[in-house]
């Protein structure tokens, strides 16, 4: 197994992403704290991992975007496992919408969650990663934060920013044997894109050399990799998982 032993806090982990995440890790070892704003699915989405046998999955309630409650469920976690290991930076939202009609509130909105939220949640659990004298961050970034997206300046601006962020923690945190990665998935099966019409769900597969949209499993696959010793050497790039939509 690839994360014998860790521990993994992994935000928005109620849904889509992250809960494809915590399956995996939870499969391949890893002990899972789900962090998510929706109470009672995450408490659902705990049960069934550890109905699996594993018993390795807990859920705790938290708005990524309020620092207060990020301490509160970093502390949480930290004392419910005993350490922690890897961060997957994985909550994120949309309020798309073309640059005449956004409000200034929504534009706010997804940056609090987003890009805001990537940073308490880092600096929170950092300590406890410089602790270990080892670690590993992974921010999840987009398709669209490099290379633009209409409707999406508020969700292209936040993913932007998390891969300058990114690359700057990866300088500033790799001699402390802490590895910061970002993941840039493209179209993806997730409840962003469910509501999507049909025809537009077609565009998007006929923009895809591969043909068709990512899933959540792909993705989590890939924050797989990154969080386990096979990379230990990678740090400071974004990974694309995006079926080659940008090429």
């Amino acid at each position: 197994m690839r994360l014998e032993g860790k521990v993994a806090l992994i935000t928005g982990a109620a849904n889509g992403i992250g809960y494809a995440a915590a399956d995996v890790f939870v499969r391949e070892g890893c002990y899972v704290a789900l962090i998510d704003f929706d109470e009672e699915k995450g408490k659902e989405k705990v049960k069934s991992l550890n109905e699996l046998g594993v018993g390795k999955a807990e859920f705790f309630q938290g708005d990524v975007a309020d620092r207060s409650s990020v301490d509160s469920f970093v502390k949480r976690a930290k004392e419910h496992f005993g350490k922690i290991d890897i961060l997957i930076n994985n909550a994120g939202i949309t309020r798309d919408g073309m640059l005449h009609k956004l409000s200034a509130e929504n534009f706010q909105k997804v940056l609090d969650v987003n890009l805001t939220g990537v940073f308490n949640c880092t600096q929170a659990v950092l300590p406890h990663l410089i602790e270990n004298g080892k670690g590993k961050i992974i921010n999840t970034s987009s398709v669209s934060g490099v290379y633009g997206n209409v409707g999406q300046t508020n969700y292209a601006a936040a993913k932007a920013a998390v891969v300058g962020m990114t690359k700057t923690w990866a300088k500033e945190l790799g001699r402390k044997g802490i590895n910061v990665n970002a993941v840039a998935p493209g179209f993806t099966e997730t409840g962003m894109v469910a509501s999507v019409p049909e025809k537009v769900i077609e565009g998007m597969k006929a923009m895809v050399p591969m043909g068709r949209l990512g899933k959540p499993e792909d993705i989590a696959k890939a924050y797989l990799y990154l969080a386990s010793d096979d990379s230990d050497y990678v740090n400071g790039t974004v990974l694309h998982v995006d079926g080659g939509i940008m090429m």
